[in-house]
C-alpha cells in the first residue's frame, strides 16, 4: 500500500440552483444534473479534464437507469475513459462521504485530484414493485404489464412508494418527520421556538441571494438556450413566510391532529422519548414549514492536495483538517451531529469556541435547536450563541433552501467554504448533518490567508 501524508484542499466546487419537488427541475434526470455540476465546476476553476483522477458521488435515491452514477456523469461530461469513479450512499451525509472517500483515496496514493459531491432528483424517486421473480406475476416485464391491476392486491407481491420508504427507518419503524417530533418532546422543543428558527432560516437565505453571496458558486440550469432554473427555488416561492410570520402557525401539525393525535404518537413511538411520558396538554410540534423541502439538485468540489493545486494554478479555499462519522439510535438521528462533532474537532486538534462559522444541516427545526441543547449539555458547545451571531448558516439552511439528499453535503461544504472567504476573520470552519439510520457527519476545515 502507497499510504502517503498530505495537506487536502479543497481547490473549487459549484452546485445546481436547488428545485423544489415536483417543480423547475423535476424533468431532469440526476445523471444530467450530475453532468452540470461536475462541468461548472471544471469550467470555474479552469481545470483541465486530464487532470481529473476520479468522481466520487452520492446519491441516495440509487436506479439502474445509470448504474455508479458517477461513472456515467463523468464520462458524460467528457472526462477521461480511464478516470476512476465511485458512487457512495449514507444517506443524508452521502456527498460529504463522498468528499471524506476522495480523502482517503488521495491518502492510500490512488490519485491526487478528485471531484467529489453528489445528486438527488427527488422529484424522480419511483414506485416500485417488490417480490421475488418466483411470483408467478413478477416472471417477466410482459407478465407484469398483464397483471399490472392485480399487483397491489397479491400477497407475495408489494407496490411501494420509494420515497416514503427510504424516509422511514427500517430498523426503528419511524419516518424522518417521526424522529423530530421525538427530539422535540423529548427536549422540550415548543413549536414557536421552531416556527421562528425556520423563518429566520428564509430570511438568511433570501439575504444571501440578495447580497450576492449565492453568486460565488450557484450555476443556473440551462436547456437548449433557456434558463430551467436560476436561484434556489423554495425560498423564493415562500419569502411570504418571513413577510407574514404569521402563516407559520396557519400549518397543520404532522402528528397532532384529528387523525393521528400526539397521543397517537405517544402509544406509537412514546419508548423512543427517553424521560419522557404521555401527558395531557402536550402538543405537537412539527409542521411542513418548520421542516426541510423535498428538493432537487446537484453539488461537486474539487478536493486535492496542496501541492496539486499549486501547480495547477487553483485557487485553495480550505484545507480539510478532520471529519468523523457517529452512529447513534436511529430516532434520534437528527441530534447525530453533536455526537460526530466533538470527534471531527479532536481529529482536526481544533476547539469548537474556536470556530468563525458552521453550516448545519437543518432537515427539521426541532432537531438543530435538540443539537443546540444536546451539544451544550453534552459537550459544551454553544451551538445556539454561534446561530446568535451569525456564524452559523449566516446564509441560509436546508429548511429554507431543500435537501436534495445526496447533494446535502457538498452543499454544505461550498457554503462553508464561501462564508469563510467573505468573512475577513474567517479562518477555522466546520460543517455537520445527521442521515437517516442514525447517522452524523462532522467536517473541520481551515482557510489559509
Amino acid at each position: 500500500m502507497n499510504a502517503q501524508s498530505k495537506t487536502i484542499v479543497i481547490a473549487g466546487g459549484a452546485r445546481t440552483p436547488i428545485g423544489h419537488i415536483s417543480r423547475s427541475l423535476s424533468a431532469i434526470p440526476p445523471e444530467d444534473l450530475l453532468v452540470d455540476a461536475l462541468t461548472q465546476t471544471l469550467s470555474r476553476a479552469k481545470l483541465a479534464k486530464e487532470a481529473v483522477d476520479g468522481v466520487i458521488a452520492g446519491w441516495v435515491g440509487q436506479a439502474f437507469t445509470a448504474p455508479n452514477i458517477a461513472r456515467v456523469a463523468a464520462l458524460r461530461a467528457g472526462l477521461p475513459e480511464k478516470t476512476q469513479a465511485v458512487t457512495v450512499q449514507n444517506n443524508c451525509v452521502s456527498s460529504i462521504e463522498s468528499v471524506a472517500a476522495a480523502c482517503r483515496f488521495i491518502l492510500a496514493g490512488d490519485g491526487e485530484l478528485y471531484l467529489a459531491g453528489g445528486v438527488e432528483v427527488m422529484s424522480r424517486l419511483p414506485y416500485s414493485i417488490d417480490g421475488s421473480r418466483a411470483a408467478k406475476a413478477l416472471r417477466s416485464l410482459d407478465t407484469v404489464k398483464a397483471k399490472w391491476a392485480e399487483l397491489p392486491s397479491l400477497p407475495d407481491v408489494k407496490v411501494t412508494d420509494a420515497m416514503e420508504a427510504g424516509l422511514t427507518d427500517p430498523v426503528k419503524h419511524v419516518n424522518m418527520a417521526g424522529t423530530a417530533e421525538i427530539c422535540a418532546q423529548m427536549y422540550g422543543i415548543g413549536r414557536a421556538e421552531q416556527d421562528e428558527y425556520a423563518r429566520e432560516s428564509f430570511r438568511r437565505s433570501l439575504e444571501g441571494w440578495k447580497s450576492g453571496f449565492y453568486a460565488s458558486h450557484v450555476v443556473p440550469v440551462v436547456r437548449d438556450g433557456r434558463t430551467v432554473l436560476e436561484k434556489d427555488e423554495y425560498p423564493h416561492l415562500r419569502e411570504d413566510l418571513v413577510e407574514k410570520p404569521q402563516m407559520f402557525a396557519k400549518a397543520p401539525v404532522l402528528f397532532d391532529n384529528s387523525a393521528y393525535s400526539l397521543k397517537d404518537f405517544y402509544r406509537d413511538f412514546g419508548g423512543f422519548i427517553e424521560g419522557k411520558s404521555w401527558q395531557e396538554g402536550a402538543k405537537g410540534t412539527v409542521t411542513l414549514f418548520n421542516s426541510c423541502g423535498r428538493s432537487d439538485g446537484a453539488a461537486v468540489v474539487v478536493v486535492t492536495t496542496a501541492e496539486k493545486a499549486k501547480a495547477l494554478g487553483l485557487e485553495v479555499l480550505a484545507e480539510i483538517k478532520g471529519w468523523a462519522f457517529v452512529g447513534n439510535n436511529p430516532a434520534h438521528m437528527g441530534v447525530a451531529p453533536a455526537l460526530a462533532a466533538p470527534v471531527a474537532l479532536k481529529r482536526a486538534g481544533a476547539d469548537f469556541a474556536a470556530l468563525d462559522q458552521i453550516e448545519l444541516h437543518e432537515p427539521f427545526a426541532a432537531t438543530v435547536l435538540s443539537i443546540f441543547k444536546v451539544g451544550r449539555e453534552k459537550f459544551g458547545h454553544d451551538w445556539a450563541a454561534k446561530n446568535a451571531s451569525g456564524a452559523l448558516n449566516p446564509n441560509g439552511g436546508s429548511i429554507a433552501v431543500g435537501h436534495p439528499l445526496g447533494a446535502t453535503g457538498a452543499r454544505l461544504v461550498l457554503n462553508l467554504v464561501h462564508a469563510l472567504k467573505r468573512n475577513p476573520k474567517g479562518r477555522l470552519g466546520m460543517l455537520a448533518a445527521c442521515a437517516g439510520g442514525g447517522m452524523g457527519g462532522a467536517m473541520v476545515v481551515e482557510r489559509k490567508a
